[in-house]
């Protein structure tokens, strides 16, 4: 429920008394009577909201958004009054509304397209979208992090037409992905179409960007139980800073010599220190020998490493 700011409530309610349970109703054309409307690892007697406010109906859920709380624990959702399905936190669940009925997390203005009540199942997640906001920071969650969202969503999956896949929409970081500019929130026409999961970002008529860069892919891999490809290491190769120079001190020169030692160009008398001097220069000679394109032009004996020099020696000492 990331918005551009928004305070919310998060005292903690009191139990509701839980209505219940309507007749089975069918999906449209056939006989199979709609499946169970309660997750059965859900607690729904702390903040069962539909006795106050009952949603209606929904034929043939499909779509799931996610959505954060902005906050570190169980939100009060006004008492109810702007509640989704579900809410996790950490391994629990809570359930407050049955699975088949609108909840009340999303904008739906006059004039436009249903939002709430069009075949939504809606999650909130206890923590943030926001790189430093409170709570939980949902697009580094941990597999164990995301447990109890991965049981609730392949509950969600096998029992009603919901398709494990993304929208095809970017999941953008807040707080580029609040508003619309970014390209994320779906069309009138492309949310009516769209079966699957996407967040509070993609949902047209509002404009809140939780739950930002959500790691979509791998949920869906978990869910799956699949093991995740993990991911690439990010780039150890850093750039030569400027004023890393003969006979200067800079911070820098430290991890220069260190590369040249570790590159084989090595042992400087003296390291480790900030200090350019000219045992550290013999050892940039050695390498510009070693690598004499990287030399510079008209130079015989080259002491002073050179940005492509520095990232070359990083690659010889190991890093990528």
């Amino acid at each position: 429920m990331r918005t551009s700011p928004r305070p919310r409530i998060k005292t903690p309610t009191s139990p509701r008394p839980r209505p219940s349970t309507a007749g089975p109703f069918r999906y449209p054309n056939k006989e199979t009577a709609l499946p169970a409307t309660t997750y059965p690892k859900a607690d729904n007697d702390s903040q069962w909201f539909s006795g106050r406010y009952p949603g209606d109906t929904m034929p043939h859920p499909n779509v799931i958004v996610l959505h954060t709380t902005e906050c570190s624990s169980w939100p009060d959702y006004d008492d109810g009054a702007v509640a989704p399905t579900f809410t996790v936190k950490g391994g629990q669940v809570r359930q407050h509304f049955d699975a088949n009925e609108s909840a009340r997390a999303l904008v739906n203005a006059p004039g436009g397209v249903q939002t709430n009540t069009l075949n939504a199942v809606q999650i909130e997640l206890v923590g943030t979208c926001e790189k430093g906001g409170p709570g939980l920071y949902w697009p580094e969650a941990s597999d164990e992090d995301m447990a109890g969202l991965v049981g609730l969503v392949r509950w969600l999956t096998s029992e009603y037409p919901i398709p494990l896949v993304s929208t095809s929409k970017p999941w953008r970081s807040y707080p580029s992905s609040y508003g619309s500019s970014g390209g994320q929130r779906m069309s009138f026409t492309e949310w009516t179409n769209f079966e699957g999961i996407c967040g509070h970002q993609h949902v047209p008529e509002n404009d809140h960007g939780d739950p930002g860069a959500f790691p979509i892919q791998r949920l869906i891999a978990l869910v799956k139980g699949e093991k995740p490809t993990p991911p690439k290491p990010s780039s150890t190769i850093v750039p030569l800073a400027s004023g890393v120079e003969p006979g200067k001190r800079h911070s820098q020169v430290r991890d220069l010599q260190r590369l040249l030692i570790t590159a084989g160009y090595g042992p400087i008398k003296g390291a480790v220190t900030d200090y350019y001097g000219a045992n550290t220069q013999a050892a940039v000679a050695a390498f510009h020998d070693a690598n004499p394109e990287l030399k510079s032009t008209g130079t015989a004996r080259d002491v002073a490493i050179g940005e492509r020099g520095f990232e070359e020696l990083q690659k010889e000492a190991g890093r990528r």
